[in-house]
């Protein structure tokens, strides 16, 4: 069992941490929208690295860097909460259209320039 979350920020920490995990009964329970079958076909993704970039009031902006089929990408969402009976829950995210920069430092953790390195 998991402690509860007092900030969207945190929630979205340990959501991040359940989506390494693979516990995904954490991220449906943690969830308005989301279903287990949501995530039956992510188990291919390695989760490389969470930046999040802003956090406010129910708002949380973020970039988590994953590996699939050998290829690095990233996901930036800015993701919005909502308390139910006096708990956080995500409601729901808009997309964003980025990709990772080459003089950016490598998400592997190799601490090289991503174009020197995964690109």
């Amino acid at each position: 069992m998991h402690t509860p979350c007092s900030t969207p920020l945190e929630l979205m920490r340990s959501r991040y941490e359940a989506f390494v995990k693979e516990d995904w009964d954490y991220i449906v329970e943690t969830s308005i929208k989301q279903k287990i079958q949501d995530f039956k076909d992510i188990n291919s993704t390695e989760w490389l690295k969470l930046d999040v970039l802003n956090a406010y009031d129910d708002i949380v902006e973020f970039k988590a860097y994953y590996r699939e089929n050998a290829k690095i990408y990233v996901l930036h969402e800015k993701s919005s909460f909502v308390k139910v009976d006096g708990l956080w829950k995500y409601l729901d995210g808009e997309l964003f259209n980025s990709k990772i920069e080459r003089n950016e430092t490598c998400p592997c953790g190799s601490t090289k320039k991503f174009k020197k390195c995964c690109a």
